[in-house]
């Protein structure tokens, strides 16, 4: 499993990409608060190949616009191939998951149309420098203006080497990330399921108790319409910033793989796992008891209001 956090993206981008997951959740009844595109399908069975950015994802769906405005229906399959372009000594294609496909994120999508003119993908590639730039973007929606203007500067910086077809498409996924920002402030969003799941110091092996927590978690998450699985690692302010940032990363990482096996959850259900090392304290008590809390995973099961009616 490849993650965020090993795309050499400086760790300045990363702490910032932690404090928003939640703006992963563009939902489809979200859809209608960006410009209107024209719908596009593709004949059944008839290859295509359309490049576009992801304006929202939906589970195993998402909608790609095009330059020309052209919105079409993209789904994801366990096949699907997910690559990003490398370029200079090390050019070639690098494999990735699903959890990669942000809304933002400059897309090329190839495959055959379907019986309801939808665009099933089998392989799906993009740039490294719009990988990093989706990324860096994404970070606007966090609720800290000093760290969206920081943030804004690096895009802004990106964006001056995209040719001029590029810069179209720069120009909509800004207006992806501008809806974003309003559907977040919305509170559009339903609490299905949430667990705590608290871990040994300079640990992030699941115990019985842990497991047991995430068993009856994963009960509960399939009978939930289009849901999505956020989930944040945590670690108490002992020990360095970079070590702890580390440490609740793989704490998160292993809720993931469990989940995986254990319970055959799709990775496309899966936000991307997120440490925030001890940024996001729990309790203001500096006590050995308050310290436990700290040392925490949080996994929620999230779905739109309006996608489960």
């Amino acid at each position: 499993m490849k993650h965020l956090h090993s795309r050499r993206i400086t760790p300045l981008v990363i702490s910032l990409s932690l404090v928003l997951m939640i703006g992963l959740l563009l939902p489809a009844s979200g859809y209608s608060q960006f410009r209107p595109g024209q719908k596009h399908t593709v004949e059944e069975g008839k290859k295509a190949k359309i490049k576009g950015v992801i304006l929202t994802r939906s589970g195993d769906t998402f909608v790609l616009r095009d330059i020309a405005r052209n919105d079409t229906d993209v789904v994801l399959t366990d096949s699907t191939k997910i690559r990003t372009e490398r370029k200079g000594l090390f050019r070639g294609l690098k494999p990735f998951d699903v959890t990669v496909l942000e809304p933002g994120l400059i897309v090329e999508v190839r495959g055959k149309g379907d019986a309801e003119g939808r665009l099933v993908a089998e392989d799906i590639r993009f740039s490294e420098a719009d990988l990093k730039a989706a990324a860096t973007a994404y970070t606007q929606t966090a609720p800290i203006k000093k760290q969206a203007a920081e943030t804004e500067a690096k895009l802004a910086e990106t964006e001056k080497k995209l040719a001029e077809s590029e810069k179209k498409l720069a120009a909509t996924r800004q207006e992806v990330i501008d809806t974003n920002k309003r559907i977040s402030e919305l509170d559009q969003y339903d609490l299905v399921k949430t667990v705590t799941l608290l871990f040994p110091v300079n640990s992030a092996k699941l115990g019985d108790e842990q497991k047991a927590q995430l068993d009856e978690l994963a009960s509960k998450a399939p009978g939930a319409k289009n849901y999505l699985v956020e989930v944040q690692g945590f670690a108490d302010p002992t020990g360095k910033f970079h070590k702890n940032l580390k440490l609740s990363q793989a704490r998160a990482e292993a809720v993931v793989q469990y989940l995986t096996v254990k319970h055959d959850i799709p990775l496309r259900r899966i936000m991307i796992p997120m440490g925030y090392g001890s940024t996001k304290p729990a309790s203001t008590e500096k006590t050995s008891e308050a310290y436990e809390e700290e040392r925490r995973v949080e996994v929620r099961v999230l779905v739109n209001k309006g996608l489960n009616q």
